[in-house]
């Protein structure tokens, strides 16, 4: 039950103590309520207007808006250029030019200190990759372990507030409970009050009626 009280709406149900809920009728009247309310609140605005417009392309980099722009227009995937590691020879027009040869001489010794840069970084991932990994890996454990333990920290959270709330409300309805019998009893007794004095008003009254009687036969 709820009632609309000076500063909001105030909720007097108890539903750790009060009974009765699958009563015929009970769960019918609690969806028409819900129905009813649905139908009261009707948002005639946006209620986000505040906020202001989403930019969903914030995180996109040019790469990421190319490939989606050709994904789009299902347009095939470029093939991986090979050009930088080809060692061509000067064109034909240069055979005897020793500029284009020194050209061509740079080009292979970049493309020979980018194969020995490589090989370096597959025996760096030889050597020390595998701990890297292990301490990666120890570092997920950790972090699973600590999600673990806050989510049985919530949950034991959640249950001493379910217990918390139950316990008052178990409290409240005993209170509630005792105050209603001195309630029957006071009101019983104001019965039996009332009616003892209309009996003996009615009492009075013949009392009276009689006296009057023997005076006028006097």
């Amino acid at each position: 039950m709820a009632g609309q009280g000076s500063e909001g709406v105030i909720v007097d149900a108890l539903p750790y103590y009060d009974q009765g809920y699958d009563e015929p009728g009970i769960k019918e009247a609690a969806l028409a309520l819900v129905e009813e309310e649905t139908r009261r609140y009707r948002p005639t605005k946006n209620y986000l207007d505040y906020l202001p417009p989403p930019n969903y392309n914030a995180f996109e980099t040019e790469i990421m808006k190319n490939e989606l722009e050709r994904i789009q227009a299902r347009l095939p995937m470029d093939m991986l250029s090979m050009k930088r590691y080809e060692l061509p020879q000067p064109p034909a027009g240069k055979m005897t030019d020793i500029t284009a040869w020194t050209e061509c001489v740079d080009n292979s010794q970049a493309q020979l200190e980018h194969q020995a840069l490589r090989i370096a970084n597959l025996e760096l991932m030889t050597d020390f990759g595998i701990n890297a990994w292990k301490l990666y890996n120890n570092l997920l454990v950790h972090m699973v372990e600590a999600a673990q333990k806050q989510l049985v920290e919530v949950r034991k959270r959640i249950q001493d507030i379910n217990w918390k709330r139950k316990s008052e409300q178990t409290a409240a309805g005993t209170k509630l409970k005792l105050l209603e019998e001195s309630w029957v009893g006071l009101v019983s007794k104001n019965y039996e009050i009332e009616r003892a004095i209309a009996d003996l008003e009615k009492d009075v009254f013949e009392l009276h009626q009689k006296n009057k009687t023997k005076v006028r036969s006097s």
